[in-house]
């Protein structure tokens, strides 16, 4: 069940037509913001004025109501029927119904994102609607946070904290025996350690997929999930974003652990990761540049001697973004990177997660979560970077 967290038309940035979705909640963080209730089929929601409006059907429109998260729920087989009697020979679909709900609103067009369902699009034009594309995303007011949306963000990595302390039990209660990590006797595996934090996640209120548990060369793959038996003396990357059942916002947080003994490269290599996301952190602030803190992560890396390189198999050192927008949706606007240079906004929250990868010695990646104020970076994420596990 999602909390309701307030959410107004009156941010939107002035257009002559309000928003218009037709989306679950599941697969659109854009429905979900708007709508702040969970429902796993798609449906229609829309703005008339300053209020906002959900139609239902049956199976939901009771639970929707009680959640009292929008201004009225309209019962969809009552709309359906008002369609049929305009239209008693015409098919009906959610075209023919949002466009009744036009009508009604006395709502000229609307305002709808770039993943809108084309075929709705040309239905709904095709029925004389006017619909406008959103230049960029439809709900911008997204990127900047609320104190609810941040507390929200920071249980998220609550959980991902929880899921080291789980990790770090099982690699600290493992024996070595040569190359091999044997845990309650058997050997231990990417899987293992994977199902176990994604348990303990889930008994905790929040659901993890994908958790990245990628040990040696599979970690040189920044998505990699890992697989297979984890080794001795291997850097192994855990990279967990869970996304807490409540609210449907995300947490997102990499530690890189070795079980035994580093030898002095991987030892190097994780400090040089480790003083890169710390520059970088320093460096965040409100009109700073995303791409300025993305320098600092090169500055560094330049520093050490890290050198970059792509090839027809691949890439090498540090080929991703420093870092990316996290709320409703696990990636986000804004990016901080090379790419895109744009100033942070206060209240924006960013991941800072650089890494270095080099098939050999092997990869790390240490990521946290901040929040972007006038005066610098405020950690939501919360846990040590203890990482050598004898």
């Amino acid at each position: 069940m999602f909390s309701t967290l307030s959410t107004s038309l009156s941010t939107v940035p002035q257009s002559p037509f309000p928003p218009l979705l037709y989306a679950d909640t599941a697969t659109s963080a854009d429905q979900l913001y708007f709508s702040r209730v969970s429902v796993h089929d798609p449906f229609i929601s829309f703005g008339a004025g300053q209020r906002r409006y959900t139609v239902q059907n049956a199976l939901e429109f009771g639970r929707v109501k009680k959640a009292r998260s929008v201004d009225e729920v309209l019962p969809l087989e009552d709309w359906v029927a008002k369609v049929r009697k305009r239209h008693p020979r015409s098919a009906i679909g959610p075209a023919e119904v949002i466009a009744e709900l036009a009508r009604s609103y006395r709502v000229k067009g609307f305002r709808v994102a770039d993943d809108f369902p084309a075929a709705l699009y040309l239905k709904l034009k095709k029925l004389g609607l006017a619909l406008e594309l959103a230049d960029g995303p439809l709900f911008p007011e997204r990127e900047t946070k609320t104190t609810k949306e941040a507390n929200a963000i920071r249980e998220g990595n609550r959980l991902s904290s929880l899921g080291f302390t789980v990790a770090e039990t099982i690699l600290r209660e493992s024996r070595i025996r040569g190359n091999e990590l044997i845990y309650e006797k058997k050997v231990l595996t990417s899987e293992r350690v994977q199902f176990a934090i994604e348990s303990a996640i889930l008994a905790e209120g929040g659901r993890s997929d994908d958790t990245i548990v990628a040990g040696g060369d599979q970690a040189c793959d920044p998505h990699e999930r890992g697989h297979g038996p984890l080794r001795s003396r291997e850097l192994i990357i855990i990279d967990i974003f869970p996304r807490v059942l409540k609210t449907g916002y995300f947490g997102d947080m990499t530690r890189t652990y070795l079980r035994g003994r580093a030898n002095e490269a991987q030892r190097q290599l994780r400090q040089a990761v480790f003083n890169a996301q710390q520059a970088a952190i320093k460096s965040v602030k409100a009109g700073v540049e995303g791409s300025h803190v993305h320098q600092q992560v090169l500055d560094v890396f330049d520093l050490g001697g890290y050198e970059t390189t792509r090839g027809k198999n691949g890439s090498t050192g540090f080929f991703h973004g420093t870092g990316h927008g996290l709320g409703l949706d696990i990636h986000e606007t804004p990016r901080v990177s090379g790419l895109v240079s744009a100033p942070l906004k206060k209240g924006t929250v960013v991941t800072i997660e650089p890494g270095l990868y080099y098939p050999g010695l092997g990869g790390c990646r240490i990521e946290d979560v901040v929040q972007v104020t006038a005066r610098g970076a405020k950690l939501l994420s919360d846990h040590h970077y203890d990482w050598e596990i004898r």
